[in-house]
């Protein structure tokens, strides 16, 4: 019987995030959008960038490139998927922010970067550990010598799923309650996102993950011919330590 995850894995990225997700992911001054969650990313990147040009992969709509150009940082974008790319093309132009369409792993733009940068746990939209190697792959061949890959992504949490325990409560606030289930054989999550107003409906997303322990993902660095230059626990510089639910790793090209 095929699985919930393998049901959404065989659907495209715009099937995944389709017009009614691009229309609700922003979240203008809170959430993920919110000034001290968006500021400290936007001055860390420019600060690596150094002046040089940068390339996001999955760029969604905007949220960090568009506050990063507002710096000075010249960015490009791929994104795979449509509705996203046309969220994003209401806030900044295809002159202010061009923008490939194509999925990060293997699509290439034209240009060398000084940095290459992945935020908010996006590799792990890619369902396999092939293709996660294949997207370090794809940050290497756009950088210059010495350039850096900063990749934001979560620290999984096993404790939270103990034998028996199928899915675990990520977050729950007025309107809006996120649930993940975890298969940690295969390393595969989904997020269901459950969004509900005053009356009895409720509207369902889910999305597909595949979680990476920070030592694979360094790893993974280590084949495409990085080295990890530094991690933190978030984008101000706290020390990554056991406890830390997530981090932020800045890779330099070596080779």
């Amino acid at each position: 019987m095929q699985s919930d995850f393998d049901r959404l894995a065989a659907l495209s990225q715009d099937e995944l995030w389709d017009e009614e997700a691009a229309t609700t992911y922003d979240t203008p001054g809170e959430g993920m959008d919110a000034p001290d969650v968006v500021g400290p990313a936007v001055d860390r990147l420019a600060a690596i960038a150094d002046g040089g040009p940068a390339l996001e992969f999955a760029v969604g709509t905007g949220r960090i490139a568009i506050p990063l150009i507002a710096r000075g940082v010249a960015v490009t974008g791929i994104e795979y998927s449509r509705a996203m790319i046309r969220r994003l093309r209401q806030k900044a132009s295809a002159e202010q922010l061009p923008v490939v369409h194509g999925d990060m792993a293997t699509t290439r733009v034209d240009g060398s970067f000084s940095l290459v940068y992945l935020v908010f746990n996006t590799i792990g939209n890619l369902l396999t550990q092939d293709a996660q190697v294949e997207c370090f792959r794809n940050a290497a061949a756009h950088l210059r010598p010495g350039g850096r890959f900063v990749i934001e992504l979560w620290v999984p949490d096993l404790r939270r799923m103990p034998p028996g325990v199928p899915a675990a409560v990520e977050e729950a606030r007025e309107g809006y309650i996120l649930v993940d289930t975890m298969d940690t054989l295969r390393q595969h999550l989904i997020s269901y996102h459950f969004r509900f107003g005053a009356g009895r409906d409720a509207r369902l997303g889910r999305t597909p993950h595949r979680y990476i322990w920070p030592s694979e993902l360094d790893l993974m660095g280590r084949l495409a011919g990085f080295e990890l230059e530094s991690r933190s626990a978030d984008w101000q510089g706290t020390p990554f330590t056991q406890a830390s639910t997530s981090h932020v790793s800045v890779y330099r090209l070596t080779t």
